[in-house]
């Protein structure tokens, strides 16, 4: 019985490893083309209210995208955290002071989480005849923020993940490999 049970722990390990190895490869392909809007996730906002490395590093890859002109538009999505600041007005005044002019910011104050980022990009596009969308996030987070997108209708055509790099990112792939699985097995 303790044999079994050992190699059923190893396979289980085996199977994770190999869902992080897969997440992991997907997300750090970039992949661009034209597009109608690029969609930056939120993240933690410093007590300051600047936003904090991980975030800004998202914000710096869609700024790279605006800049290498992919869209026209760039979406934000994030909710008021704990720090007690609006994540997509933090995103949008980082997004003006680097040159994106605040029309072509979409700011959406109520994206408390992945699902209700695509929901309202989702949303948003369908009322504005858009189609295309391109990603910003963590080359962690990308899969299942294309997953959760595309479930909404949305043609993801590319992403560029953020290069920031930090010792949590491996909770974090383990993280996402868990909820990729429960966004995918939703209906």
């Amino acid at each position: 019985m303790r044999r079994w049970l050992v190699r059923g722990l190893l396979c289980v390990i085996a199977a994770l490893g190999l869902a992080c190895l897969a997440l992991v490869a997907a997300g750090l392909h970039d992949h661009n083309a034209p597009a109608d809007l690029i969609v930056v996730p939120g993240n933690t906002v410093a007590p300051d209210g600047n936003p904090s490395p991980r975030l800004q590093a998202r914000l710096d890859a869609a700024l790279s995208l605006y800049r290498d002109e992919q869209a026209r538009r760039v979406f934000v999505s994030g909710g008021t955290g704990p720090e007690g600041w609006d994540e997509a007005a933090v995103m949008a005044r980082y997004l003006t002071q680097h040159g994106v002019p605040l029309a072509a910011i979409v700011q959406d104050p109520q994206g408390l989480d992945t699902a209700a980022t695509a929901r309202n990009v989702g949303q948003f596009m369908r009322q504005h005849d858009l189609h295309r969308a391109l990603v910003a996030t963590q080359y962690f987070h990308i899969p299942r923020t294309r997953l959760a997108l595309e479930r909404q209708g949305v043609q993801v055509v590319g992403s560029r993940y953020a290069r920031y790099v930090e010792p949590r990112d491996l909770y974090a792939t383990l993280r996402e490999v868990a909820a990729y699985a429960v966004y995918a097995l939703r209906s």
